[in-house]
């Protein structure tokens, strides 16, 4: 059997694995999770928008809201399950995708539900994080390797084109492609899509924002701007009419929550 016979088989092998019903409830229950998140981040988002939000408008602001719930600890190691299965779901989509672009997405979207699901387990098991302070003492060590500034340039810019992508797929209403791949008989409520677009708009803001603390971080040698999602909404909000942007940011996550839990009804996963 030559290397490129195997490797046929392989991709014939991951796809049946990827297909199968019961990884494929179970990535639906990882559509469920985000879903949550993103409703409880947007939350936090208004809270700073109207002046009461004293915590960390992130991810992991999100899961130590949960962790300090009765039960939260249980509910995270349950969120934990569906981030990983969804992790991998998309590293399967990133082996077996019929072109580049589905497979560069899929590997993409890999590293980020695996890296949440990694810090939702380090607070299911009591431990704190925050995503500021990684994001700052990350970018800091980047700054003092050779070519660190160039290097940390690059991640925030690839980080803007994340979000302009987000935007373009609202604006679009690209994503209702991945909608009608499982929708029965294509049909796809209008609901969805309507959440979808204002969710996905958002959600671009807000990382667009992102993306461009972290080049300003590595331009200034200044790894405390590149504080992580917090940072750039109270960035935002400090901006003129930055309370009314954040409220339409908190809105429209909010929203993308509610599209990924609309999400989850669907069988196909692209």
């Amino acid at each position: 059997m030559n290397l490129k016979s195997a490797g046929r088989q392989g991709q014939d092998a991951a796809r049946q694995v990827k297909n199968h019903p019961a990884l494929s409830a179970v990535a639906r229950f990882g559509y469920v999770v985000m879903g949550l998140l993103n409703i409880l981040l947007g939350w936090l988002v208004l809270q700073i928008a109207l002046g009461f939000g004293g915590e960390e408008a992130s991810n992991a602001g999100a899961l130590s809201n949960i962790a300090q719930a009765p039960g939260g600890r249980v509910a995270l190691w349950v969120a934990v399950a569906g981030l990983v299965a969804l992790g991998l779901w998309r590293l399967l989509q990133a082996v077996v995708g019929p072109e580049w672009s589905t497979r560069i997405k899929g590997a993409v979207l890999a590293v980020v539900y695996l890296s949440l699901a990694w810090t939702a387990s380090t607070f299911a098991r009591g431990d704190s994080t925050s995503e500021g302070d990684t994001a700052t003492d990350v970018t800091a060590t980047a700054l003092e390797q050779p070519a660190g500034v160039a290097l940390v340039v690059v991640a925030g810019l690839v980080i803007v084109g994340v979000g302009v992508g987000s935007v373009f797929l609202g604006v679009t209403r690209r994503f209702t492609k991945q909608l009608e791949a499982g929708a029965e008989a294509g049909k796809v409520g209008s609901a969805i899509v309507v959440v979808g677009v204002l969710g996905y708009v958002a959600r671009g803001v807000a990382f667009a924002v992102l993306g461009g603390l972290v080049v300003w971080a590595a331009l200034t040698r200044d790894p405390e701007k590149a504080a992580g999602l917090d940072a750039a909404f109270r960035y935002i909000g400090q901006q003129p009419f930055g309370a009314v942007l954040l409220v339409v940011i908190g809105v429209g996550l909010g929203l993308y929550g509610v599209f990924c839990l609309g999400r989850a009804r669907y069988a196909d996963a692209s």
